[in-house]
Order: structure tokens, then sequence, then C-alpha cells
């Protein structure tokens, strides 16, 4: 019986979220109050609440109760290496990229580290926003290794210059190493982003190599972190 109850919790929460009856950011009833108005131990409500959790659909806050998270949040993939064309797809959200900067620079002392290169080697920098549903919400800032991709275009740039690199010029893109942080925003996350008076944003550094595993791009790329879930699927290896 209890198992039913279960669900039944589950399920009532699940739906009452998803069709916005309780809004992103309420709190929901404490556990003693679930357990009155459903006629059950604290312990089966505890369960419903933990999978209502792992599902994403509240956040549970020691000592203060569980609250309803933002289902509008897109989910960005950790592991994988996705295009912001191939996500924008995905999601099914009218989307557009503004491109800022394709230039080639001297490398500075940080980002020719970031591309094991000395300092002042000439790379391209590709700077850009990227809307989703008229907000600017992710700001990419690429360097390349010019031996490797060629020549870049603005035109380039706002496609996709991932299926350039890979229908063009048939290059295998292999891996990525992927760091993950919050920080204060910058004056030029504030200039080129929507931060609608966010302090600080979410930044997935990249480090991404060829077939042959030659380090060929840097991109550091600046999230509004209302606007993203970062996910990923684990197993337990046994």
């Amino acid at each position: 019986m209890s198992a039913n109850i279960y669900w039944t919790i589950y399920n009532d929460y699940a739906e009452k979220i998803q069709n916005g009856d309780i809004p992103a950011g309420a709190k929901i009833p404490s556990e003693s109050e679930l357990a009155d108005s459903y006629g059950t131990s604290r312990e089966t409500v505890r369960k419903a609440l933990g999978l209502l959790s792992q599902n994403g659909y509240i956040h549970k806050v020691k000592g203060k109760g569980s609250f309803v998270l933002d289902l509008g949040k897109m989910k960005f993939p950790i592991t994988g290496l996705i295009s912001f064309k191939e996500m924008s797809e995905k999601m099914g959200r009218k989307s557009r990229t503004l491109v800022h900067k394709t230039e080639q620079v001297p490398a500075s002392r940080v980002i020719a580290a970031h591309l094991d290169l000395k300092e002042g080697t000439t790379v391209w920098e590709v700077i850009r926003s990227r809307e989703i549903e008229g907000e600017r919400v992710i700001l990419d800032k690429d360097y390349f290794v010019p031996e490797r991709v060629g020549t870049l275009t603005p035109e380039i740039a706002a496609r996709s210059i991932y299926d350039y690199l890979e229908n063009t010029l048939k290059l295998l893109i292999s891996y990525a190493k992927k760091e993950i942080s919050v920080e204060p925003a910058t004056p030029e996350d504030r200039a080129l982003l929507d931060l609608n008076n966010l302090s600080h944003v979410v930044v997935v550094r990249n480090y991404v190599y060829l077939e042959d595993t030659a380090l060929f791009q840097y991109t550091e790329s600046r999230h509004r972190l209302d606007k993203f879930q970062f996910v990923d699927f684990a197993r337990r290896a046994h």
C-alpha cells in the first residue's frame, strides 16, 4: 500500500509542477504535512520527495524544506561534444548566433597556455553571443590553431564552425576535456549578454582534440546561470 501512496505523491506533485499549478521557487508542504495529507508515513513521503528531486522537479534545502525548480531551464550536457546549432535544434527553441569577432590575433599569455603554444603565436579568436527566444544567454569565446582549421569567416561562425570543420575540411573531432565553474560576471559579459542584474555566470572551459590527439581548440563558454541545467548520466562500475 505504501508503494502506491509513494507513487501517488510523486505523480500528483510532478503533474502540478509540470502544469504550472505550483510555480518555480514555491515551497512545497513539509514531510509531516504531506504525511498527514496522504495518511502515510514520513518515510514514504521522503521516498517520493527523493524521486521528485532526482528527476529535477524540486530542490531540497537542509533545514528549510523542498522548493520547486524552474522546468524552463535548458538542459546542457556535460559529457559529449555538441555544437550550439545541434543543441538548439534538439531544444526546438528559436535561436540566433550574433558574431562579434572573427580575427587572427596574437595569443595572450593565458590563451597560449591553454593551447600549449608560445605567447604571441597567431590564433583565431571567435566571439559569439547565443540568443535563445530573444535573450542573449551564452557568450562563446573560441580560440583555434590556424594550422588546423584554415580560414574562418563571420559567415562560417554564424552558421556552425563544427559543421564547416567536419563536413568541409573533413576534420575528425574526437574528444574534449571540460572544466565547469561559477564566476563573477565580467564587463564583457554584461555588454554581450542579457544578464538581467545577475552577478555571476556559469563558465564551461573546453579543450578540444582531434582524432590524432592534437589540441586544436580552447573555448570559454559563459552561460546565464538561471537558464541552464548542466546534466550528466553516470553509471556505477561493477
